[in-house]
């Protein structure tokens, strides 16, 4: 089978970095709170008692401007089913629609959100409102768009107060109308790139977009489609304020032969479903998902899912996720998708779309080293010796990490379980994880101290300046996994194969070593019967 790092390095006739789908938030920042929302009604509407009544007004206003909107500029305004998929929908339409830019149609449907619900209050004889926030089933008016930089993409506007905003978006087709602006001819896979004719150009495109960009995109449909607060209040400071709900960071790999893809997976499936991960990593199959089916592990783990013959590996961290398949049989995607922004310490707001990104191309580029050192992570002798005794190391004593030290295993097999954290690892996560391979409950704080400088010293680990936080070098990965896989996959099966006692189940290699053992008393034997009886021979031939 081809090495990993072979078919990555001859294999592969165009890379790209670039933003996926981008999912932003809307919010109004001046109507979160019920003292907002009765100040609202009071100051802007001119209203003196904040009534439900007048939420009412504003939601069948806003609606009644829907309607005329559409029927004016002929946008069909379309009711979604239960159970319908919106995309689906919005594919078939967008192949009729012919203009460059503009509103391919209005779609409606009835979804949950957060919004005010009133409370009745009588005081004395005047009658009040309080407010409070809850999940309401409303109708969300979906505005699936054409736009001259973006291409295509959706604004979904709440109907009901505090009119929560969704944009859609995604970064290859905006790169793919800048390369058209440009006449850089280009041939599209999916929504990715096949081949370009001038792939440093398309890198940097990528590497352009911004905020900006995407404000600009918001700005400019938001004042071009109904809306359900007047001008008059936007210019009040009643204006929407993004931030980024989820997003979408690919590295695709074209291969010159779609085989090699296949390749690829095959290696990448066996070295990482039994790499030092008992307790995190599961292979599960297309099954029927229903309420009683347990939640998954909060944290760290691996999937394989198989549809039809095509896999894909599924690396989840806390709300996020790296995602890895062979897109249309020609090109390796690998995709991180941020859906909360505090997963990697970041804040939600718009400003974070670089650092975002940043930090979705290091877990890419990182998760793909993983795979090139797991499939190819064999040590110098050097190397592997230096680990097995004392040295000196900066100036400090370095102890040994022998690698018949039964807490220097369980120490480097729970490295492997941080190889792809974005953030690092901290004290105490990589103490219960070596504490549980221990099985010893007593190990403590000062033991893990004492391993953790030992692994500074020896520069497998590197801690982050300023902070409590460890992420594993290089080459300590590659240690972590050869000694991990040479223990797991050769020592353990190969003492439990040759030594009876310790099962009394057959193993082929117990089997075999057994039937050598018999074949070589045999001939032993045999051997001397033979030696016997020459010499016998030749003891009755001198006596005549």
């Amino acid at each position: 089978m081809p090495n990993i790092a072979s078919i990555i390095r001859d294999h592969v006739s165009l890379s790209v970095r670039c933003v996926d789908r981008l999912y932003v938030n809307g919010y109004l920042p001046k109507l979160q709170t019920s003292g907002q929302l009765a100040y609202f009604m009071t100051e802007q509407l001119g209203k003196p008692i904040p009534s439900p009544v007048l939420l009412h007004h504003l939601r069948e206003d806003f609606v009644r401007a829907i309607e005329r909107w559409s029927e004016k500029n002929s946008v069909a305004l379309v009711h979604f089913e239960r159970g319908q998929r919106k995309d689906d929908i919005a594919r078939e339409r967008r192949r009729e629609f012919e203009p460059p830019e503009g509103v391919v149609f209005v779609g409606v449907a009835q979804e949950k959100c957060r919004s005010f619900k009133a409370h009745r209050r009588r005081i004395q004889r005047a009658v009040t409102f309080d407010f409070t926030r809850q999940s309401v089933f409303v109708n969300h008016y979906y505005f699936y768009f054409q736009d001259r930089d973006w291409g295509p993409g959706f604004l979904k506007v709440g109907s009901y107060a505090p009119f929560p905003v969704k944009l859609c978006l995604n970064g290859h087709e905006w790169v793919k109308q800048q390369l058209r602006r440009e006449g850089v001819a280009f041939e599209p896979l999916d929504n990715g790139f096949r081949s370009c004719e001038d792939p440093d150009r398309l890198q940097e495109i990528c590497d352009r977009l911004g905020p900006n960009d995407v404000q600009a995109c918001f700005d400019r449909w938001s004042h071009t489609v109904p809306w359900p607060l007047s001008a008059k209040h936007r210019r009040a400071g009643y204006e929407h304020r993004l931030t980024i709900w989820q997003i979408e960071t690919s590295l695709t790999h074209v291969f010159d032969r779609p085989v090699y893809g296949r390749h690829f997976f095959e290696e990448v499936i066996r070295e990482h479903l039994d790499l030092g991960r008992p307790d995190r990593v599961s292979a599960l199959f297309p099954q029927r998902l229903t309420k009683r089916t347990p939640p998954p592990a909060h944290g760290y783990k691996t999937r394989v899912f198989v549809a039809g013959v095509q896999p894909s590996l599924h690396v989840d961290f806390k709300h996020s996720h790296v995602k890895q398949y062979f897109k249309e049989q020609r090109a390796l995607r690998t995709e991180t998708t941020i859906n909360d922004a505090r997963d990697v310490f970041a804040k939600k707001a718009l400003s974070s779309l670089p650092y975002l990104r940043h930090v979705g191309d290091s877990v890419n580029r990182r998760l793909l080293e993983a795979e090139k050192l797991s499939h190819d992570c064999l040590l110098a002798d050097s190397s592997f010796e230096r680990l097995q005794s004392p040295a000196q190391c900066g100036g400090h004593r370095c102890p040994a990490l022998s690698f018949g030290d039964r807490r220097v295993r369980a120490l480097l097999e729970a490295l492997c379980s941080f190889s792809l954290l974005p953030a690092g690892f901290r004290h105490r996560d990589l103490r219960s994880r070596v504490a549980t391979l221990l099985a010893d409950p007593d190990y403590g704080t000062n033991q893990m101290t004492y391993d953790l400088r030992r692994l500074r010293r020896r520069n497998l680990i590197h801690r982050i300046e300023g902070t409590h936080l460890y992420v594993l070098t290089t080459f300590g990965l590659k240690v972590a996994l050869f000694c991990t896989k040479l223990y797991r996959r050769i020592f353990r099966p190969a003492w439990d194969a040759l030594e009876e006692e310790l099962s009394s189940t057959p193993h082929r290699i117990r089997q075999a070593f057994t039937r050598l053992t018999r074949e070589l008393d045999a001939f032993v034997q045999h051997a001397q019967i033979k030696n016997l009886t020459q010499t016998a021979r030749c003891q009755a031939m001198g006596d005549t």
